[in-house]
């Protein structure tokens, strides 16, 4: 947010020494005599704040406020007056004032109210990019694919969302989503939030695997001043945050046994208590969960609540592994290619022939995560425009001598006889680690970062290993 102000106000010698007053602070300030001439100034002006004098000729100030709301309902409007009181306040800040100060003006006082003011709005608008920003990278057209699978998944998101915006009331149903790590169960989540009716509400999220599991309730539903140690004052949990929206629990399996009971309330009775609390609170919100762990098995062992689990998946969606999507790899692979290569400025970067007959052959543990983990290393590593078979850590990593000859080049000079494959191959871990890395830093020039990553370990262990093995390249 800039720093402009428009003073509307007919004593002409307190309007301008106002106006120089906070020039001297940093403003650019202009003056209008009136009513109507502040109104022909804002047009070509369009400053941040307004500072609006009630007593005017022709219009009052509160006529005024309303022309200025019509023209931008973002203004950001302080009214003054000499007269008037708390009435005149009422009126104002029904009308849309931001605030409300009388004559005589204190310079400190105004100078605060200003700098408020202003941080309020940065505030709102580093609120509203990141909220658009998290908008735009979610949806039903980012779960990228058209396998079977991905396609009737997609298909299923739409029909619930379809069926909820009819809903007569806002109670929307929880909702359950399986899939192994890594599958893109946020992106689902994501999608079912930004692509339905709750978009302009919050999207909240927490791991329950990611915090000890004393620290989760205290996270999701708050805490009272004293309710414990380091509680020195009130804060508010996700739960509220998320008012209006979704909440999504990412690993709710790791929920322990009194968070459970308290969302088995929250599920129940759309309502909660805060940590020290004496009172529960309603609270509108959308509960989206995910597991990776199958939690049908854990309610037969008593690991998990049954009742809890019964009202989580009141819909279940299942996002399928990546080794089960077909072609979703390429088209996947491709994506993050294209993203990766524009992000280290490398142009569009396409796979080789054997790199994408590759990537089809890798049984992809890691799901999509690893997949785009594993092209932003290519597209790091790649020397032209095309992605072979050696930039693929992954296949380095299961078998150094894979790839066509076009795609591996030339055998290193480092290389002992019978590595190749065979009853002669050389078994020895420590010659096969130093193979390894000295191919890893020839193809990155002896940059260790760029080889750890090509070798899929991280940096400190690999020049630890370097010092190990007696090799020390300029950089390490």
């Amino acid at each position: 947010m800039s720093r402009a102000i428009l003073i509307i106000d007919d004593e002409a010698t307190l309007a301008r020494n106002l106006a120089l007053y906070l020039e001297r602070q940093g403003w650019e300030a202009r003056v209008a005599g009136s009513g109507e001439d502040g109104l022909a100034q804002f047009n070509a002006f369009r400053p941040d704040v307004v500072l609006l004098d009630h007593n005017l000729p022709g219009m009052t100030g509160l006529e005024a406020l309303q022309r200025l709301r019509a023209l931008d309902p973002a203004v950001c409007v302080v009214m003054m007056t000499g007269h008037g009181g708390i009435d005149l306040a009422v009126k104002a800040m029904k009308a849309g004032a931001a605030d409300y100060l009388t004559k005589p003006l204190g310079l400190a006082e105004l100078k605060l109210l200003l700098e408020r003011l202003i941080s309020h709005g940065r505030l709102e608008t580093a609120v509203h990019y990141y909220s658009q920003r998290q908008a735009d990278h979610s949806g039903l057209d980012k779960i990228i694919g058209r396998s079977p699978a991905i396609v009737a998944l997609r298909t299923r998101i739409a029909t619930l969302l379809e069926s909820e915006r009819q809903l007569a009331d806002t109670d929307a149903p929880a909702v359950l989503i399986h899939g192994e790590t890594g599958t893109g169960k946020e992106l689902v989540a994501r999608a079912l939030h930004f692509d339905g009716p709750r978009r302009d509400a919050p999207f909240v999220e927490l791991n329950c695997g990611a915090l000890p599991a004393q620290l989760v309730e205290a996270e999701l539903f708050g805490y009272e001043r004293g309710a414990f140690t380091d509680a020195r004052q009130r804060k508010a949990g996700l739960v509220e945050t998320a008012e209006g929206g979704t909440l999504f629990l990412d690993e709710i399996a790791e929920a322990d046994a009194s968070t459970q009971v308290k969302l088995l309330k929250l599920l129940e009775d759309k309502r909660f208590r805060r940590l020290g609390g004496l009172r529960d609170q309603p609270v509108n919100v959308r509960i989206v969960s995910a597991s990776h762990r199958p939690l049908a098995q854990m309610v037969q062992e008593g690991r998990f609540r049954a009742d809890l689990y019964y009202r989580l998946r009141i819909v279940e969606l299942t996002v399928p592994p990546l080794r089960e999507r077909g072609d979703d790899i390429l088209e996947l692979a491709q994506h993050f290619l294209r993203l990766h290569g524009h992000r280290y400025r490398k142009g569009d970067l396409r796979l080789s022939d054997a790199a994408a007959a590759e990537m089809r052959r890798h049984p992809w543990p890691g799901n999509v995560r690893e997949l785009r983990n594993a092209m932003e290393q290519a597209a790091l590593l790649a020397a032209g425009q095309e992605v072979g078979v050696r930039d693929l850590g992954f296949a380095a990593a299961a078998r150094p001598g894979a790839g066509t000859a076009a795609d591996q080049g030339p055998p290193d000079a480092g290389s002992a006889p019978g590595t190749e494959g065979g009853e002669d191959e050389d078994l020895n871990l420590e010659r096969a680690e130093r193979r390894l890395i000295e191919r890893a830093l020839q193809r990155t020039r002896q940059n260790v970062t760029q080889a750890a990553r090509l070798l899929g370990v991280s940096r400190d262990t690999l020049r630890y290993r370097l010092d190990r093995l007696g090799l020390r390249p300029p950089d390490a």
